[in-house]
């Protein structure tokens, strides 16, 4: 981690970089970024991917010239540890959301989860809960569902890799009981586990809903290099941005003429020996001193650079 002094000696400004969060219950990521904005000294703080306020784990944020980086990691899978109630359905496919129904979910077995699971892993179509942030006519979505819109948005593909069983207990109630199951979920960018949770409770018969997620890894950044707000105000600093894109990307070693040319912007031989990444996975562009110039892809006979971090 690293920081530097401000002129007037108080907190540190932080240096460009990338801050790793385990976001604590009750916070939005909204409040999260505020908050580093405060720690840093900068307002250019921005977020890779959001995190329910009920949702705790890893947030990804950057600073500085590291904010650009966050288009490609909002991007990469993501490992989530969740819960979900079998028996009941809210309003907002989740424990903050009022109940909508119940059921008797008491019979449900172990393997009759695991066997409704399967249909909702691999490359499926995913209708997102109505309260997402999805934008319908430049309006968030959970916006016009407050407001008393009755909104359903569409489908969109979307890739779970796993979706384990990883227990369930039953839990008595006034209409037989519920069925909370934890799982362990890898999915793709623009996944909704809160769906996923209504979803196998369709797919039982019995409803369902999230109750606890947490979100353990986002894409090479995992909760062994999250630090909570609190420790973040006791000890500052940020991961640099070299070993932020080597931890996310491909790495390319460039010779000195490379580095030069990919700092103006031009485009350099193909690779023909190492990574070659495309404009939605680019590849990390390291010079002979190691530091990172710029995010590259191979494209139209040669690789061109997609975002320039060391200009000349």
């Amino acid at each position: 981690m690293s920081g530097r002094a401000d002129a007037a000696g108080a907190r540190p400004a932080a240096a460009s970089g990338l801050v790793v969060v385990d976001k604590s219950a009750g916070w939005t990521s909204h409040d999260v970024v505020a908050r580093v904005r405060r720690l840093a000294g900068t307002r250019k703080v921005g977020h890779a991917g959001t995190l329910d306020p009920m949702a705790t784990g890893v947030l990804v944020l950057g600073v500085e010239r590291a904010t650009r980086l966050l288009t490609y990691v909002v991007g990469a899978d993501k490992d989530y540890d969740a819960t979900i109630r079998l028996g009941a359905t809210t309003t907002t496919d989740d424990a903050e959301g009022e109940t909508l129904t119940t059921a008797d979910a008491s019979a449900l077995t172990p393997e009759q989860v695991r066997a409704a699971a399967v249909p909702l892993t691999g490359a499926i179509q995913q209708v997102p809960s109505a309260v997402s942030a999805i934008k319908v006519d430049g309006k968030r979505s959970y916006a016009r569902v407050r407001a008393g819109e009755d909104v359903v948005l569409p489908a969109r593909p979307v890739v779970v890799r796993v979706l384990d069983v990883v227990a369930t207990r039953h839990v008595p109630g006034p209409d037989g009981g519920v069925l909370d199951v934890d799982v362990r979920v890898t999915c793709s960018s623009g996944t909704y586990v809160r769906a996923l949770a209504r979803d196998l409770g369709v797919a039982l018969g019995v409803g369902g809903h999230l109750t606890a997620l947490r979100r353990t890894r986002v894409g090479g950044y995992d909760l062994t290099t999250a630090r909570t707000l609190d420790e973040l105000e006791q000890s500052f600093g940020v991961l640099p941005l070299e070993e932020a894109a080597a931890a996310t990307f491909a790495v390319r070693r460039l010779d000195a003429d490379e580095a030069t040319a990919l700092s103006y912007g031009k485009r350099i031989r193909p690779t023909s020996d190492g990574p070659a990444g495309t404009p939605e996975a680019p590849v990390a562009a390291f010079a002979p001193d190691g530091g990172l110039v710029a995010l590259v892809a191979d494209r139209e006979g040669g690789t061109r650079p997609v975002l320039v971090l060391r200009p000349a």
